[in-house]
């Protein structure tokens, strides 16, 4: 009776740990990445961002991105932006809710269509012990990864993110046929 109990509240701890870290990686754009031909607006129309995801921007050369305030966005302001980058692969941590704008650092793309908004829903997460915190002026830990983006992105994007999400969810089954093994 005790291992029953045990057991049971082994595998709702696990479980209810499980959905707590559901965070989302989006590559902006997808496999057209971050850039003037693609609709970004369209891109973000079906998506649902909440505490906890990353935003992704892959990019050439000839592209930057830059998060700003709301003025700034809507007047494609290139100045005084809150977090500049211009590596060709940039995340940006949404870790609370609220809006968020982002702009090509080339004032006339921004103008043609090459800004983002978004509306992140959800609680503000704690940073675990150890995180990178946002710089000030920002509301964004920003992390820049040198780009291999080219004109013809693939289709698969690989990130630290997605092996980490891969990685859970092989401990909570290592931990599941585990308790499943103690108890048969």
């Amino acid at each position: 009776m005790t291992r029953s109990i045990f057991l049971v509240m082994g595998v709702l701890a696990i479980l209810g740990y499980a959905s707590m870290c559901r965070a989302t990686t989006y590559t902006v754009g997808d496999t057209s990445g971050w850039d003037i031909a693609t609709d970004v607006d369209s891109w973000a129309q079906d998506k649902h961002f909440v505490v906890g995801d990353v935003l992704s921007f892959q990019y050439s050369s000839s592209h930057s991105v830059a998060e700003v305030n709301r003025d700034r966005y809507e007047g494609c302001n290139t100045t005084n932006v809150l977090q500049p980058s211009s590596n060709g692969n940039t995340t940006f941590a949404l870790t609370k809710p609220g809006d968020r704008y982002f702009i090509c650092g080339k004032q006339l793309h921004c103008y043609a269509g090459m800004k983002l908004h978004v509306v992140v829903e959800g609680k503000a997460a704690e940073a675990p012990a150890g995180a990178p915190q946002a710089e000030s002026g920002g509301d964004s830990t920003t992390t820049t990864i040198p780009s291999s983006k080219n004109n013809n992105p693939s289709p698969i994007v690989r990130n630290s993110s997605t092996f980490v999400r891969v990685g859970f969810k092989s401990l909570v089954f290592v931990a599941f046929t585990c308790l499943m093994s103690w108890i048969m």
